[in-house]
Order: structure tokens, then sequence, then C-alpha cells
């Protein structure tokens, strides 16, 4: 048996390569994940589809490399994915840099600066077709006054500048490169916001900021953890393999109790479906989300539902993580976990979106509508006991209360709960049932009940005591409060 060396002809591994399925958007983040793992806190991204010629500039803060340490990186293939990493290490291929640089343009350089020293390297495909090799450029100091942000890095202690230029890549199926730059771009900041949204928001050591042309990048967090109606479940550890993956389940606020910002926020109200699932994290990085791993179907009434699933880098072999780090599969160990989350889940969210986020015929609370289980299915029914119902049955005469309870009647077998479910269901349709109440409403609503209940003090005293459990009372609790505390004061 003879051994020869059978090395790939680099032109077209490379242009294989460019195929491998990098957006821009993706491209971006594999940059950005290679300046987290160098901790860097500042990234400035830098681009322009008009001076000269169009460009893309990442430039961070972090460690830097020296010569030695450059070259190695710049290699394809530089670290072997099997090899344990740092627990902060966002990569593992040691394709990451290159690959997702080159599936984008022709020239890729990288200037890096360590313990005061500049080095500098470059890919060049035009190059590598002429040569037919695995030619490396290394740039010295005045080959690099024109690229963008050298200036800017050399007043730094250190820190790493990757610099794109030839985006032939961007001009396919656009006008032109510019255009398609322009509009990536917007593509690439909202990509960023979400799947970097852990360290954008972070108050810790951890936090970055990453500015794109000055503009800085805000987090966009999918579960919207700061509305008061985002319900948080209890979380679930998952041991595998002798790591821990971690589950934590939300149910978002329905859609009519978010402002158009926050609705923005969770994608809007297409997004809200689409975007229903798990959210799968690899050291904080966001992966993929807006998926059940095919162990349950995306609902019009489970759309509310997310859940925050994470996994550390030493998981890998298990989740299966693909070369660009945007798709994992989990192992049976972890689906048989995350199937029961999803049932128990489940509920929650379509109790939340077929009922506005309250909770029916459970715990303390009152509420105008009775949702009633029977043999022959489920019915709502208007809630006579509530202070409401009482109280205007209070002010009127004996002889108008069967007309009030046949106007109730009536309303409860008239409603269109079909109407309602296609309403709900449809892309285009936003039902907004419910209107915001105002202080000042809420004030009167609260001394008409007073006013009903009558001058007895145990009876006025008992309905301050229980207002904070009426609806529409415990949607506005510190409102309730500072009006419960008025009323007492008052009296």
């Amino acid at each position: 048996m003879r051994k020869i060396e059978l090395p790939p002809l680099a032109p077209a591994l490379l242009e294989s390569m460019r195929a491998i399925g990098y957006s821009l958007e993706s491209a971006i983040a594999d940059l950005v994940d290679n300046s987290i793992s160098a901790t860097a806190k500042t990234l400035t991204l830098r681009y322009s589809p008009y001076a000269g010629e169009p460009y893309v500039a990442l430039l961070d803060d972090g460690t830097g490399m020296t010569s030695q340490e450059l070259t190695a990186a710049m290699r394809h293939g530089s670290q072997n994915p099997d090899v344990k990493r740092d627990t902060g290490d966002l990569g593992r291929f040691g394709l990451g840099m290159k690959t997702a640089s080159l599936s984008q343009c022709t020239q890729l350089t990288v200037i890096t600066a360590k313990a005061g020293r500049i080095s500098a390297a470059r890919w060049d495909l035009d190059v590598i077709a002429e040569t037919e090799r695995w030619t490396l450029l290394l740039l010295d100091s005045h080959e690099l006054a024109e690229l963008p942000l050298v200036d800017q890095l050399r007043n730094q202690r250190s820190g790493t500048l990757v610099v794109w230029k030839n985006l032939d890549r961007l001009s396919a199926g656009e006008a032109s490169v510019e255009a398609g730059l322009s509009e990536g771009m917007i593509r690439v900041r909202n990509h960023l916001a979400l799947v970097f949204h852990r360290f954008l928001d972070d108050a810790g050591p951890a936090r970055i900021q990453i500015k794109m042309n000055a503009d800085p990048v805000p987090a966009r967090d999918p579960f919207l953890m700061a509305h008061r109606s985002t319900q948080r479940l209890p979380a679930e550890n998952i041991e595998i393999a002798g790591s821990i993956v971690r589950a934590q389940a939300f149910i978002l606020p329905h859609y009519s109790r978010l402002k158009p910002e926050e609705l923005e926020l969770a994608g809007g109200e297409e997004g809200l479906r689409r975007q229903q699932g798990f959210y799968v994290y690899r050291n904080r990085r966001l992966i993929i989300w807006g998926t059940w791993f095919r162990l349950a179907r995306q609902e019009e009434l489970t759309k509310l539902a997310r859940v925050q699933v994470d996994m550390t880098n030493d998981l890998d072999h298990l989740w299966v993580l693909d070369v660009m780090k945007s798709e994992v599969h989990p192992p049976v160990e972890v689906r048989q976990n995350l199937r029961r989350i999803i049932e128990r889940i489940g509920e929650g969210s379509r109790r939340v979106y077929t009922f506005r986020g309250r909770r029916t015929n459970t715990g303390t609370r009152v509420h105008l509508w009775d949702r009633i289980e029977a043999r022959e299915g489920v019915s709502y029914r208007i809630n006579r006991a509530h202070p409401l119902i009482i109280a205007l049955g209070q002010n009127l005469d004996d002889d108008d209360l069967p007309l009030l309870e046949s106007v109730m009647q009536e309303a409860e077998d008239m409603l269109p709960v079909e109407s309602l479910y296609a309403d709900m269901a449809s892309d285009k349709t936003q039902v907004h049932q419910t209107r915001e109440l105002t202080f000042e409403q809420l004030s009167d609503l609260a001394g008409q009940l007073l006013d009903a209940a009558g001058p007895e003090q145990e009876l006025r005293a008992n309905l301050l005591n229980n207002l904070a459990t009426l609806e529409p009372f415990f949607l506005y609790p510190d409102e309730t409060l500072s009006i419960v505390n008025r009323l007492r004061d008052e009296s």
C-alpha cells in the first residue's frame, strides 16, 4: 500500500465553501462571536456602500493576536472541533471567520494589535485563483494606510480589525452592491440585536456594546421579561453527559396588551406565530429560535409560548451543531424532557390567548366572565356574583331586574365565538377587545361600587379589601392600591 498526500485544489474548494449558506447577517454574527471569545467589550461595525469601493469593517477591543497567532487563525480548520474549549468560547470548527467572510467578499484582511505590535494578513481569492495554491498575504504597515478604522486600532492597546472588500455576493440579485449592502445592514442590525441580546443587555462584566456606523445596537429580548404581564414558568434542569441543559418557559402577554414597540420587539404580530417555540442558546448566544424541533406543531393558540434553552459548548457533539452555528438538533435525552415542557406550557399559552392573559375560575381573582366546562363542551357566562353586576342590580327597580337577566342571557347565547376565533387566527386582523382604563376611570368605577355597597362600614371595608381581586382592577395593581388607600382615608 502506498500513501500519497492529496490536498484539495485551493480555488475550487474555496469557491465551494463560499456557497455553504451564510447570509450577510449570519456571517457578521460569526465575526462578533470571535470578538466575544477574545473578551472584547466594544465592537465597532462600519460599512460604506459609497466611499471609493464598498466595504464592511468590524473592529473590537479584545485581546488581539501576535503575528504567529494571526497566521494560525487564518488557517482553514485552525482548531479541532473535538478539543475542549473555554466556557466562554463561541467558536468550534476553526472555520467561522474565514468561511463567513469569504462567503460575502473575495478579499478578507485581518489586522490585529497585541503587546504594541501590529500584524496583518489577507486572503485574496484572485491571488489564490492565479497561483492555485493556499497563498496567504502578509501585509506590511504601509499597506494598511487605506483601510478603514486602522488608525483607531493603532490607538488601542489591543484588538482586531476585520475588513471585507470586493463584496461580490451582495450584488447577486440586487441592482447594485450599494443597494444590497444598504438593505442588508437593516437585517444585520435586527439579527445582532436578537442573537446577542443577552450580551447587549447584561449589567455585569459580560456586557458588550455594538455600534453600527456610530449607532448603538439595542438588545431585543424575545421573551419580553420586563413586561408585567409576561408569565415566567419554573425552570427545569436537564442533566446530560455531565452537563446541565436549562429550560425556562415564558408565556408572552396577549398582543392586545402590548404597545407597538413591544409588539415589534416580540417580532410583530406575524412573528408571534412564526417565532413561537424553543430558543436555544449556546454560551448565552442565540443559535436557533422559533422551532418546536418537531415535538409539537406551531399552533395559533400556542404562539405566545417561548422556551429559553441554555446549553454549553461541551455538548456541541451531542446537539450536532453546524459550521454556521445556526442549526442544532437536541439529543434524545433532551428531547424527552422538552416534550414534557411543551405539554406543561401548552395549556398556559392557550389560556392566555383565549382569555387575554387571565386565569379563569382559579385563585382568588373575580372575573366578569366565567368559563364553564360541561359534558357538552365549554361555554362562557357572565358572572352574576361580580360586584359590578350586583351594583347594577341594586340600582334598578325590581320590575327591571328580569330585563337585566334577559339581556345577560342574550349576550351569553349570542357571543360570536366562531367570529372571534376566525379574527384571532387571521394574519391581518387584530382583535382589540379590551380598552385601557385611565386612573380617573378606575377611580370612578371604584366609587360607584362603594356607593352600591351602601353605608354599612363592614361591607365597604370588605369591598376595599378585595378590590384588587376584581376584574378589571387586578389588571392595574399599582393604580388600584393608590385608589384603595385614598378611599380608606376618605372613609
